[in-house]
């Protein structure tokens, strides 16, 4: 299956870049996920950095150092974050996300009940042609990881592809 496939890839490239954590880490863990989705739903392309966007996540990662908790900035964009009591890459934060997939319904647009799944359609938003991410250590020794989208995802009645 797809989920599969995108895990695979996103952990083979972990595990070849545990020590890196570069802006490009971020860029290619989204177009991998996207590029699977793609190969399913025409029409889905790669996400591009972009500086506006990754000054406002660093602001906001900024003022999440201090306590580490997900909360979301309410800003223009949309936004997905990631937190961990230790260490988290970038990359690690996408397959979070993405590993969501499987409690997304595509024929009902919507999440399995009780489950997740805004994470992974902001990944994959067809529309969505931008992203700028940060990340820092908090003071309780925890990492604060945010991407922020442009345009944003989860359109009350749009689907993500």
């Amino acid at each position: 299956s797809s989920i599969s496939l995108v895990s695979l890839c996103l952990r083979s490239m972990l595990h070849s870049s545990l020590a890196q954590d570069s802006p490009q880490d971020y860029i290619d863990a989204h177009n991998i996920a996207r590029s699977q989705v793609s190969a399913v739903q025409v029409g889905i392309k790669p996400i591009q950095r972009d500086e506006e966007l990754a000054n406002y996540a660093t602001q906001y990662a900024n003022e999440r150092s201090n306590d580490c908790q997900l909360l979301h900035s309410n800003g223009p964009y949309g936004e997905n974050l990631a937190m961990h009591s230790s260490e988290m890459t970038g990359i690690e934060a996408v397959q979070m996300w993405m590993d969501e997939q499987q409690f997304y319904d595509y024929a009902s647009n919507t999440c399995i009940e009780g489950k997740m799944c805004d994470h992974y359609t902001q990944v994959v938003w067809q529309n969505t042609t931008k992203v700028g991410y940060a990340k820092v250590r908090c003071n309780n020794g925890g990492t604060f990881i945010t991407c922020n989208y442009d345009p944003p995802a989860n359109v009350i009645g749009e689907w993500p592809y």
